[in-house]
């Protein structure tokens, strides 16, 4: 997913955002939506793009589940409930970005199992930018679609801030 992320985490940061009865927090959702890709960094600066960037841990979820599990338990037993739905808000988009990124690019979601990635669809290479690759094929549908449905959800909020 190229430009689907920060809409889907905005989608579902408002989603939770009703479910605790807050405005708050949104920040939290829209960092947890695309901060798997930091990757990027290490990817083009470092690795000299030698591995596929989903490879790498932070595209793991096993590792996402042990600090979810980590970071939740240490803030609930410090009592900090303030800090625990801002976790909430952030680990859910880290785990949608995940779930998003496996419509067609592979994720080890049974590690550390087997170490075999699995995608939705494959998105075969036509272009020889491959950028076009991802953009020309029916799945970045769901890309428009959620940018189109955060959009919406965007303009709704506004306009019912401006009249309540």
């Amino acid at each position: 997913m190229f430009i689907g992320h920060i809409p889907s985490g905005y989608i579902l940061s408002t989603t939770l955002q009703k479910r605790f009865f807050t405005q708050s927090y949104l920040f939290w959702g829209l960092l947890g939506s695309v901060f798997p890709d930091i990757d990027i960094l290490y990817f083009y600066l470092i690795d000299d793009q030698q591995h596929l960037h989903h490879s790498y841990w932070i595209h793991v979820p096993f590792y996402w589940m042990i600090i979810t599990a980590v970071t939740l338990s240490i803030f609930f037993l410090r009592r900090r409930f303030d800090y625990i739905i801002a976790a909430v808000f952030f680990f859910s988009t880290v785990f949608l970005h995940l779930i998003l990124d496996t419509l067609v690019g592979k994720i080890a979601w049974f590690f550390p199992f087997t170490d075999r990635a699995v995608s939705l669809f494959e998105v075969p290479a036509v272009y020889s930018f491959w950028i076009y690759n991802f953009i020309f094929h029916w799945t970045f549908l769901f890309e428009i679609a959620a940018i189109v449905w955060a959009l919406i959800l965007f303009m709704k909020h506004k306009k019912t801030s401006h009249h309540g």
